[in-house]
């Protein structure tokens, strides 16, 4: 098995030895980050063709791409961006196989670095599909930034088909999902929440 066979969120769970807690508003709190003018001519040159093309590798490169770029220069490209890299763990808890993006809190673009704090799953249409995917790569980040002596580290993940987003939190063996699903109109709301684990990392 790999992330990939992590069909349900269920399935995530019972393997992983996880408890689930669905969350209104989980990121309510969370500053709103307004976009820039180049991330908002990108969209407004993509988001359409994405649509028209409809493939999941399309919305991947052509929305969610631009989105993680902007949070990466918003701390001046002290984040480490990773795209489709293979990020194998644990094959025994079948944590093993590439990840559509990881960001960490390291300026290091050869490799993956810890800590790992965001994983985003790129979803053709159905965000409900992604969210075991997710939760197993989320656990996965959370071992590897323990095995580098950074325990304790909260992991956010994100579910998304370039125009909706859905997000958790990993924290310890609790996975907390929030029940609001957000779209690409409220792009600031979006961009906060991405950006969050790095403010609260890089202020500590």
């Amino acid at each position: 098995m790999s992330y990939s066979d992590f069909k349900t969120i269920d399935q995530a769970v019972a393997k992983l030895e996880l408890n689930v807690e669905d969350i209104s508003h989980l990121f309510g709190q969370v500053e709103a980050m307004e976009p820039s003018q180049r991330l908002k001519e990108t969209l407004d040159e993509t988001l359409d063709l994405a649509s028209s093309i409809s493939t999941e590798k399309a919305r991947s490169e052509l929305i969610i791409t631009p989105i993680l770029l902007e949070v990466r220069r918003r701390f001046q490209n002290k984040i480490g961006y990773f795209s489709g890299n293979t990020f194998n763990i644990d094959e025994s808890k079948s944590l093993t196989g590439a990840c559509d993006f990881l960001l960490s809190a390291s300026s290091n673009q050869s490799l993956v670095t810890a800590p790992v704090l965001t994983l985003v799953e790129a979803k053709d249409n159905d965000i409900r599909i992604g969210l075991g995917q997710c939760v197993a790569q989320m656990v996965a980040a959370q071992m590897f930034n323990t095995r580098k002596g950074l325990e304790g580290q909260i992991i956010y993940g994100a579910v998304s088909t370039g125009t909706n987003w859905k997000f958790m939190i990993l924290e310890d063996n609790l996975v907390k999902i929030d029940l609001t699903e957000y779209f690409i109109t409220q792009l600031d709301r979006i961009l906060g929440i991405l950006a969050e684990p790095f403010r609260i990392y890089f202020a500590g």
